[in-house]
């Protein structure tokens, strides 16, 4: 007999309405509760049958992402395939790679300049010309649906461009656009905002404020052109859920809440972090499970683990399904230039005591820059001072440390606080670009092991593994942006390059090192797939191997365990178990019975314990 839906909608309202309610008055006043009941109605009805089924399937299976076998891959819709049309003619490459969560870059309408690659969106129910049309990503998703793929979209929250209709007709003085962004008439408030508030990009756009050619000040906290959005104002919050359900109903799986920190404003705070914010959170993730429960939030937080956790929300009021795990990632990098494993193993003991930590989101690159936003207070009990560490880091990453393999570029280099952020593809941070440059052999098998045990080690973590788009070939870094009047004083494009599908070819090469690098993630990725103790409800714990250069690993799940090993140097080195151990090596599939081990250059060890 076929199940009654007629009052799905009425149901899960019911159970949640209490809450919502109460937390969106906290904030509102209830005429705007009642616009937003109709809201969550209206974008329910207009959910087509395809979605409102795969929501019930993952209603009765929440947790249906927290597994092994998931692989990630973000890529940019115009560098990897041209436009939506290409992406879905290469849909089988995604399949080919292993892929079944695809995170699409910015894709909504935005300025051709001024775009900060998309993340100023002009428009949120409209895809940019060049990259085809709304029905086409709609097209998209459904046939990634079928293909057993989920699809990832950016909700850019804390800002619109300038170029918005909003903020087009609050420059024209229309006081209700006005109210959906901050506007002064002088400085006295916007300049004791900035006693408190830091500053996101002190050299290229320094400041929280803009004076527009009228006279108005803007709050714009990252550029000038991104006019911050006041979520103070109830039409703001009921109109960015409307767009995020919008979204939803396109076909999205996982909206990645973009900024999220920084979206509630309050004067005499940092406007970072602040309580306002888990609320809003919270009312999302309530009206995506009354609207849309397939839908999952990733909330992108780009901070230290202590303040990431929180956005996770508690087991009785969860906020995000997922989070990023952008600490780990600038330690894993400050662990190939100092081939010392003790803050990263730090790092690792901090995760795994976090409440929510088989949530994260775990990346070697993505398209932005690495910021080294490291625990300075451990390093310095090493004996490291952050000044002169980030300089060596930065020295290192662009070849200038002697000896260094690796080449990147600086990005929003601060002359006067010495401080800068990174850029550049995992291969040719990891020396591969250096070592075909010099036609050096040796040297480029050794880049590729690290870039290969890299990514293993990004696949040991619990969590879901995110591959950005060129690294499982090797991909290098692209200079010519610096001919592209539009990119030229952005190095982030650097690693945004457009896919080089004729070098992609070589993947089918067993002596090429797109060839390698791919075969091994294929590998990495199969292999945890068929291991439960991959699984993100795993316990993690490192351990000492006795040595600063090689990192330990335990991963115990219903009985099960392996141990990892990680040799972050380019000399070979000789780990001991406690007595002889039987194991079976996970990547050539052989049995040893041993007391000692040896770990060449960048190598890796997943070893399943004998139970």
């Amino acid at each position: 007999m076929k199940k009654d839906y007629s009052n799905e909608l009425g149901t899960r309202f019911r159970d949640r309405y209490d809450e919502l309610k109460w937390l969106y008055c906290e904030l509102y006043d209830i005429d705007g509760f009642d616009r937003l009941c109709k809201i969550i109605k209206e974008y329910y009805n207009d959910r087509n049958d395809e979605l409102k089924e795969r929501d019930r399937k993952r209603e009765n299976d929440p947790l249906w992402f927290h597994t092994n076998d998931i692989v990630g891959m973000m890529l940019y819709v115009d560098n990897f395939a041209g436009d939506l049309r290409g992406v879905i003619d290469r849909l089988d490459y995604a399949v080919e790679c292993g892929v079944n969560y695809l995170h699409l870059m910015p894709l909504l309408d935005s300025p051709k300049e001024n775009s900060d690659g998309g993340y100023a969106v002009a428009d949120f129910r409209k895809v940019q010309p060049q990259l085809g049309t709304m029905d086409d990503l709609r097209e998209l998703t459904a046939l990634c649906h079928k293909r057993g793929i989920d699809c990832c979209l950016d909700l850019v929250m804390n800002h619109t461009s300038d170029e918005h209709a909003w903020a087009k007709a609050a420059r024209e003085g229309d006081e209700n656009a006005r109210s959906h962004y901050f506007f002064y008439d002088n400085w006295d408030i916007p300049n004791r905002f900035e006693q408190t508030v830091p500053q996101v990009f002190p050299t290229t756009a320094p400041g929280n404020f803009t004076q527009l050619d009228n006279g108005d000040i803007v709050m714009t906290t990252f550029y000038p052109y991104q006019w911050d959005l006041n979520y103070a104002n109830p039409t703001v919050f009921n109109d960015m859920t409307a767009n995020m359900l919008f979204l939803a109903n396109v076909g999205i799986d996982v909206i990645r809440l973009d900024a999220v920190p920084y979206i509630w404003k309050q004067l005499g705070t940092s406007c970072r972090n602040l309580p306002q914010v888990h609320n809003i959170v919270r009312m999302m993730r309530i009206i995506c499970e009354i609207v849309c429960p397939s839908v999952l939030l990733l909330g992108e937080v780009v901070m230290e683990p202590k303040k990431v956790a929180p956005y996770f929300g508690t087991p009785e009021k969860p906020e995000c399904h997922m989070l990023y795990n952008v600490t780990t990632m600038a330690s894993i990098w400050n662990t190939v230039a100092t081939r010392d494993v003790r803050l990263l193993r730090r790092q690792l003991e901090t995760i795994s005591e976090l409440p929510g930590c088989d949530g994260f989101l775990n990346y070697l690159r993505c398209h932005d820059d690495i910021g080294w936003g490291l625990d300075y207070d451990y390093l310095r009990q090493l004996g490291m001072q952050e000044a002169p560490h980030k300089k060596f880091l930065n020295d290192y990453f662009i070849g200038r440390w002697k000896g260094s393999p690796s080449r990147g570029e600086l990005y929003n280099d601060d002359p006067v606080l010495q401080d800068a952020r990174l850029c550049g593809t995992a291969a040719s941070l990891c020396g591969v670009e250096a070592a075909l440059w010099d036609h050096d052999e040796e040297a480029l098998s050794i880049a590729v092991d690290a870039d290969i045990m890299l990514h293993a080690f990004m696949f040991t973590q619990s969590g879901i593994p995110v591959i950005y788009s060129g690294d499982e070939v090797g991909q290098l870094n692209d200079y010519l942006y610096h001919a592209d009047i539009e990119k030229k004083f952005d190095s982030r494009y650097l690693h945004r390059g457009k896919f080089d599908w004729e070098l992609a070819e070589k993947r089918h090469e067993s002596d090429s090192y797109q060839g390698r690098i791919f075969v091994a993630l294929r590998k990495l990725e199969t292999t945890r797939a068929k291991h439960d103790v991959f699984m993100p409800q795993a316990q993690v714990s490192t351990f000492d191997t006795g040595s600063q250069n090689v990192l330990g690993l335990n991963r115990t799940y219903q009985g099960k365990t392996l141990l990892a090993l990680f040799n972050f140097c380019e000399e070979e080195r000789e780990f001991s178990f406690e007595g002889k151990l039987t194991y079976t090596d996970l990547m050539t599939g052989k049995r040893h019975t041993k007391q000692k081990t040896k770990l060449k250059p960048y190598g890796f060890l997943w070893a399943m314990i004998k139970s």
